[in-house]
């Protein structure tokens, strides 16, 4: 008896797996949250909100605080500071939006400014100072004045640990008629990253008050200024600083030079032919007893 001849298959066309898969697992979505998540770190604030604004879905994944806080913290090169009164994108906005600090007031002084960068205060401790030379001391004068006129530097207590902003400002000097000034200022101007969210700073009722002034009445080669966190006054932090060979510009360039560390910030600038210097030290408390939310040193030519 001869073999039974098997039914031949009819030719069909081939079904993708992955559609089929999608047709038997209706709830499989393109739109994965910790996918999208990992996604956004890569992503400026520009493209967070540009996609934030496509749809509802993504709006929502955009505006999760742990987005606006990996970008606030990696755009600032800052580590975690722990916990903060505002949320992130606040925090992200008000560091990069473009604001400073003569924007909100005092703006007919202001002619430019440049972004220094950010740095950290652990403690609530500072040391200012208009020499960068090593070795940095803590002064053990009992007032401000006297550590700056035997010094150069003076220790601050008190201020609000955390990020803190700094930015380089050049403003008409504060003794001249406005309108006919020439002269000009160089302002290492410092802030908690949270001062232009706060109340305080925004109505005006939080004002710099001037810790001291010192004046050189020789030709001065050089306006630098430093704020450093005393508790990390022997890091690195203080030490690349103080290494000035390393960041400050020759002798005959006259564009300053600025650094940020971990735990200081400090301003260089070369001098031409000059008559003197006048520096002032000027701090901004959150209220008459508050701490200390930003920190200025000008230097005037005199």
């Amino acid at each position: 008896m001869g073999k039974r001849l098997r039914k031949a298959r009819s030719m069909c066309c081939c079904v993708s797996p992955r559609s089929s898969f999608l047709t038997s697992h209706s709830i499989f979505s393109w739109y994965e949250e910790d996918t999208w998540i990992q996604i956004a770190k890569f992503l400026d604030g520009r493209s967070l909100v540009m996609l934030a604004l496509t749809c509802k879905w993504f709006s929502r994944i955009m505006m999760e605080d742990c987005v606006w806080k990996y970008a606030c913290l990696r755009d600032l090169d800052i580590p975690d500071p722990g916990k903060v009164s505002f949320k992130w994108i606040k925090l992200y906005t008000s560091a990069f939006d473009g604001s400073h600090s003569y924007m909100f007031r005092q703006q007919e002084r202001h002619i430019d400014w440049a972004r220094i960068g950010a740095f950290q205060f652990d403690s609530n401790a500072g040391l200012l100072s208009d020499s960068l030379m090593a070795p940095l001391r803590i002064p053990k004068q009992e007032t401000v004045e006297k550590m700056l006129q035997q010094n150069c530097c003076c220790a601050l207590n008190n201020i609000k640990p955390g990020i803190w902003i700094a930015d380089l400002q050049l403003v008409r000097c504060a003794v001249c008629d406005l309108c006919s000034c020439d002269g000009t200022m160089q302002t290492l101007d410092a802030r908690h990253i949270e001062l232009f969210l706060s109340d305080g700073y925004l109505n005006g009722s939080w004002d710099y008050d001037t810790l001291g002034t010192r004046d050189i009445s020789k030709s001065a080669d050089v306006a630098s200024g430093g704020i450093f966190d005393i508790k990390h006054l022997n890091d690195h932090s203080a030490s690349d600083i103080l290494d000035l060979k390393s960041w400050v510009g020759k002798r005959n360039d006259w564009q300053p030079k600025t650094l940020t560390t971990l735990h200081a910030v400090a301003v260089n600038t070369n001098l031409q032919d000059n008559e003197g210097l006048k520096i002032t030290y000027e701090a901004m408390k959150a209220g008459k007893d508050g701490q200390v939310v930003s920190i200025r040193i000008s230097h005037q030519l005199l």
